[in-house]
């Protein structure tokens, strides 16, 4: 019986999303190799934090943390976030990390940042073999929290000039990774200074990742 309840404790301390301090819950930007600028967008997550404190009510860290991808620290985090726009190499060991990390109701949400879309697909695959990114309907939840978004993801920056889409990986009935491609998230998360894209293409952009956090932290 004290055995069962040792390993019990110990599933908890490991697979736990409680890294809760006087300052908040912590998310963070997810720190990879292959050559790609993963630490793209730099003011971009302590900008949507800022938003989602003041407009959700979340107390989340205004600092967010930097966590690679095999890390064991990834286990503190409920959401990470992935961006770029170059080359990503997931080792065996890390893919296994991430579909740990994942399947034990950690969240990923992916966003190109132009030109990511060809690398990052084989490496999830790595990741979740058995899983294809699905579309995600305009009547998924995640475009129905505090705010509504009728047509999926806000188009930020031109890139290809294509449609943004939301793709999702879905683990037993979760969504583990939500991936915004061709609508670049991060840049309209980013001080307006860096890009000048305009208030109101900022605050859809902030908007739609207000909803991805409210998602998450209510699944």
């Amino acid at each position: 019986m004290l055995k069962k309840v040792f390993l019990l404790l110990l599933v908890c301390v490991l697979f736990s999303f409680t890294p809760l301090d006087k300052y908040g819950v912590k998310i963070a930007l997810l720190k990879y190799n292959g050559g790609g600028d993963w630490y793209a967008n730099p003011t971009s997550l302590s900008n949507l934090i800022e938003f989602c404190n003041k407009n959700l009510k979340t107390t989340i860290n205004a600092e967010p943390d930097i966590v690679e991808v095999g890390s064991n620290e990834i286990f503190n985090y409920p959401f990470v976030h992935l961006t770029g726009h170059g080359n990503i190499i997931f080792s065996d060991k890390e893919a296994e990390n991430l579909r740990t990390y994942l399947k034990s109701g950690g969240f990923l949400h992916i966003d190109d940042n132009y030109g990511l879309d060809k690398y990052i697909r084989p490496q999830m695959l790595k990741v979740f073999p058995e899983l294809k990114f699905v579309e995600l309907p305009f009547n998924y939840s995640i475009y129905k929290q505090k705010y509504t978004f009728n047509n999926g993801p806000p188009k930020i920056h031109e890139h290809d000039g294509k449609p943004p889409k939301g793709f999702g990986l879905i683990y037993n009935g979760r969504l583990v990774c939500y991936y915004t491609y061709e609508a670049d998230l991060g840049d309209g998360w980013e001080s307006r200074e860096v890009h000048n894209d305009s208030e109101e293409t900022r605050l859809k952009a902030l908007q739609m990742g207000a909803n991805i956090i409210q998602f998450v932290f209510n699944q």
